[in-house]
């Protein structure tokens, strides 16, 4: 019997050495945490269904499977021009987008609610497409819109963007204009919302409340949290990034921190040199805002109007894995993974344009000496194991 087995193992390493990394990644599970996709789709009324070029968007379901993307979360996302009476209204409508996109291509993508249903989405070569609310304005204080969301397939809610709401406060705020704030932290109103969520099994994503927000959020919550698109402080001690401890704590907590792509959360020196950019080209950015009536819309349309420009202050993608590795080396690859900040970003390292560019992430961790193992958790493994825990399934 062992002169069997021998040949047997003999032959099972040098399939798995033989496989490149290039099947390694496309066997894997690939789960993207953050794509704002569907707010440009809405306001520059374009099909993702087709291929487009990668000066309209890094998404589309024909690059999503070259680049081996099983899964998409899209996020659902307004400014806080959107409030009461508006901001819910046109979440649904971004919503209704994403229905519309399945019910163009039901062959292609379908909406996912759990791990079960992705992994199934998975066998049967379709996108497994998932939402997330990016903006705790967008419930608009009431807990009952909460519950509209999630029937409609809210996987997470980011508790705010940039601006804060009523009952949590955002990093932006809590930097940049704490002492005017009424509220530091999570409100009694805001812990209610947080039981509320862990009882429908929405996750809890900490990629835009401010610090305290964070901590009082980890008391608080009896599932594990997300931070759906946020990168290491300790690289870049960006405002919207997580410091050491936080990441420590999300670790304690179960949770997983999904790594960004956007270069000014990638590179410290960045946003020096693109607001020089912007600076020099500021009549035309004004120009382009009043079509788009977005300014983050009209700055990405002028990043690729001087592509050659904004190119030379791209960070290099060595930089974008030094955030991955580091996270892993400081709190285990269980809590870390991937979430782009594609279609929502005016700027991402060389080398990484869109979709079709994840495989070189496996090639670089694989040259880092990361398993396979760890790639699968990282890729997607992290992910199914952090929404299992939140809805059961």
């Amino acid at each position: 019997m062992k002169k069997l087995l021998l040949p047997i193992l003999l032959l099972s390493l040098t399939r798995a050495i033989a496989q490149t990394p290039e099947e390694i990644h496309q066997r894997a599970i690939l789960v993207d945490t953050h794509n704002d996709v569907l707010s440009n789709e809405i306001i520059q009324g374009f099909d993702i269904g087709k291929l487009q070029p990668k000066d309209v968007s890094n998404l589309d379901l024909a690059r999503a499977k070259q680049g081996g993307l099983d899964a998409q979360v899209f996020s659902i996302w307004c400014g806080p021009q959107y409030g009461k009476g508006t901001a819910f209204k046109f979440a649904n409508r971004e919503i209704d987008s994403l229905y519309a996109l399945i019910a163009r291509y039901p062959d292609r993508i379908t909406l996912v609610r759990n791990s079960a249903q992705l992994e199934k989405a998975v066998k049967e070569k379709k996108m497994a497409a998932l939402i997330g609310v990016e903006g705790g304005h967008m419930i608009e204080d009431r807990m009952d819109y909460i519950d509209s969301l999630h029937k409609r397939g809210m996987c997470y809610l980011t508790l705010t963007w940039n601006n804060s709401t009523s009952w949590a406060s955002s990093a932006t705020d809590e930097t940049t204009r704490r002492d005017s704030l009424k509220h530091v932290g999570l409100t009694d109103y805001g812990k209610q919302i947080i039981h509320h969520l862990n009882d429908l099994g929405v996750m809890i994503d900490l990629s835009h409340p401010g610090e305290q927000t964070f901590y009082d959020v980890l008391a608080t919550t009896n599932k594990p949290v997300i931070a759906s698109h946020s990168c290491a402080y300790s690289i870049n001690p960006f405002r919207r990034n997580l410091k050491d401890a936080q990441l420590k704590a999300l670790a304690k907590n179960g949770g997983v921190v999904f790594v960004n792509f956007f270069s000014g959360f990638v590179d410290s020196s960045f946003f020096k040199k693109y607001d020089h950019f912007l600076t020099v080209h500021k009549t035309e950015l004004d120009s382009l805002t009043k079509i788009y009536n977005d300014e983050d819309l009209a700055a990405d349309r002028l990043c690729t109007i001087y592509k050659s420009e904004t190119d030379l202050i791209r960070p290099p993608l060595s930089l974008l894995i030094k955030h991955i590795d580091y996270i892993a080396k400081l709190i285990g690859v269980d809590h870390v993974g991937i979430g782009s900040d594609f279609d929502g970003a005016p700027s991402y390292p060389l080398e990484m344009d869109d979709v079709t560019d994840y495989p070189k992430i496996t090639a670089e961790l694989l040259k880092l000496g990361y398993t396979e193992n760890d790639i699968d958790k990282i890729l997607g493994g992290n992910f199914l194991r952090v929404l299992k825990a939140n809805t059961g399934k």
